[in-house]
């Protein structure tokens, strides 16, 4: 069992979610096809030509009665019926007959108000549609559009795709209904919108002023749109006209998934005004650099003395911000917080020893080590600390409240409290849970949630003694409060924990990825276990000097092989 892990019986490990639903992104192929002018002046076009037979029209069934009831056409549709039903819902989309069209999808009341909007709140007074090859049930598309909004026009043109189907009851072949079908960024609830933008364009900069375009900081994107949502009326700049993607009532509500309104077309350019992060154009250069080595992967980097972030980095870019707003279960990164726990409560302390056996049972469920492995009778905590060892937590449990873990957590190091970092964020959570649950906790499994900004606010906090909470925007922009931590460690706390990261980063989980790194250094290393991954999510967390990062690279393996190079990157470069 990796480190971190889950307990191996007597219940299922805790899902750890991260980001929003994706979207469905079609592929444009192109084809020739013969041109039908549509009523509002613009084309519509049919889907003839030799793209394929008509194998596979499907089968027919009957009712009980055959000769009392008509036959049910069964099976995909053929590459015929896929043709005409895609022709004649594009040719009444273009006409500008949302009823006609809605009535050829498999959702005919959401189509049509979906349909109508692009109209009415979009206002898009002509559309085209392009259709590419037939592939099997699918047919992508070009749209030609015009939006046209008090005067203000401007071409729009962008590629997506639809998908027939065969209707089970009728047996008609209908268009399956989604939002991509409109615009391939439309999800569920959103809508397209035109008009004055709400917020004026700002021009973010860096901590020196240097520009931060979102081309050259590609993980940029997203915290600009959601600076821009922020502080677009406080940054001095004015409106435009734009299109856009307004989000859904549910990520409207829920803060820490909030997605800032997505411009899809500037109609006229407002004026942007300048607003100071602070970001650290230098560091975020390398952040960006070290996560796009991967598949997947989030970072963050924080300056401890004062909290300010000073890079994050997601890949892949935009959309869906987890380094800020991610929500998973940390694995054994949680064990700094826990640690520092046992120090304070005097359960444990570096030189002591403390049993860290294969295995440890609690709350009904068996907790095991990675590959099973144990340490000496007379092992320390520290040994314990540095090789990751699970068991040496768990046997805690019992000497514990439900409630000791959160309030850690929330007490020393600010997690679960409301942080003003200026843009949207999950400030973590570490619920009170009873029994094997809260076993789990101690290890960061259970329902412990963490992301790359926690992670590293937690190992700032050891580094500077304090929590600070991380922020991107100086609070004296629209003067808000920054969350404060109700109590500091001890100073004898504080020197352990110090100490135990060092000696992570030193001979420990971590040290392969620490090597070579002089100054004052700290780390520690975390796996995840996550239903329905073959892999776990590798974690890192680590300072150097003045300098705190966190990362995570989900589905990759062990923290210190996937997570810490990451990290490493950074604190070598800007450390």
């Amino acid at each position: 069992m990796l480190e971190g892990q889950n307990p191996s019986g007597g219940g299922s490990h805790a899902a750890a979610r991260e980001g929003m639903p994706a979207k469905t992104k079609a592929v444009v192929i192109g084809v020739a096809c013969a041109a039908v002018i549509g009523a509002a002046g613009f084309a519509a076009y049919s889907l003839t030509g030799s793209d394929g037979g008509d194998s596979g029209s499907g089968s027919t069934a009957a009712g009980s009665d055959e000769g009392d009831k008509p036959k049910v056409k069964t099976g995909p549709p053929s590459a015929k019926e896929v043709r005409t039903t895609a022709n004649a819902f594009l040719t009444a989309w273009a006409k500008g007959d949302p009823a006609k069209a809605a009535k050829l999808t498999d959702a005919p009341t959401e189509a049509l108000a979906a349909l109508k909007s692009y109209r009415t709140d979009a206002h898009v007074a002509k559309v085209a549609a392009q259709p590419g090859a037939r592939s099997g049930t699918k047919v992508p598309y070009a749209v030609s559009a015009q939006v046209d909004y008090k005067g203000k026009q401007s071409p729009w043109k962008y590629s997506t795709a639809l998908e027939v189907a065969r209707d089970k009851k009728t047996g008609e072949p209908k268009v399956t209904w989604q939002p991509t079908v409109l615009h391939p960024k439309l999800g569920e609830g959103e809508k397209l919108m035109t008009g004055e933008a709400e917020k004026a364009p700002i021009k973010a900069v860096d901590r020196d002023g240097k520009p931060l375009d979102p081309k050259a900081f590609p993980s940029l994107g997203a915290v600009v749109d959601s600076l821009r949502d922020k502080y677009g009326d406080k940054a001095g700049g004015t409106a435009g006209i734009e299109t856009w993607v307004e989000p859904s009532a549910e990520e409207k509500k829920d803060d820490a998934k909030a997605v800032a309104p997505e411009t899809l077309l500037v109609l006229s350019k407002g004026t942007p005004g300048t607003l100071k992060t602070t970001i650290d154009s230098a560091v975020q250069k390398t952040t960006e650099a070290a996560v796009a080595k991967t598949a997947k992967a989030s970072m963050v980097v924080i300056k401890p003395s004062t909290g300010e972030i000073l890079g994050v980095a997601n890949k892949p870019g935009g959309g869906f911000n987890s380094a800020l707003q991610g929500s998973m279960a940390p694995g054994s990164t949680m064990k700094v917080i826990t640690a520092s726990m046992l120090i304070e409560k005097d359960l444990a302390h570096s030189t002591e020893t403390h049993p860290c056996p294969k295995y440890k049972e609690y709350g009904g469920w068996k907790f095991q080590n990675v590959e099973e492995f144990e340490l000496p009778k007379d092992a320390t905590f520290a040994q314990s600390f540095a090789n990751s060892c699970n068991t040496a937590f768990i046997s805690m449990a019992e000497k514990l409240k439900n409630d000791d873990l959160t309030k850690q957590a929330r007490d020393v190091f600010g997690i679960g409290l409301n942080w003003q970092t200026g843009v949207s964020s999950f400030d973590g959570r570490v619920p009170v849970q009873a029994d094997a649950q809260m076993a789990a906790s101690l290890i960061g499994q259970g329902g412990v949630r963490m992301n790359p900004l926690n992670m590293a606010s937690v190992s700032a906090t050891i580094k500077d003694g304090t929590f600070k909470q991380p922020y991107l925007i100086a609070p004296s922009l629209d003067k808000r409060t920054l969350a404060k931590a109700p109590r500091q460690m001890s100073a004898a706390t504080l020197g352990e924990m110090r100490g135990l990261m060092k000696q992570v980063a030193q001979w420990g989980t971590g040290a392969k990825a620490m090597s070579g790194l002089g100054g004052t250094v700290g780390a520690k290393t975390g796996s995840a276990e996550v239903d329905g991954q073959k892999k776990p999510n590798a974690w890192f967390t680590a300072y150097r000097n003045d300098i705190a990062a966190a990362a995570v690279v989900p589905e990759s393996g062990h923290g210190g092989d996937f997570a810490g190079p990451l990290v490493k990157q950074v604190l070598a470069a800007h450390g």
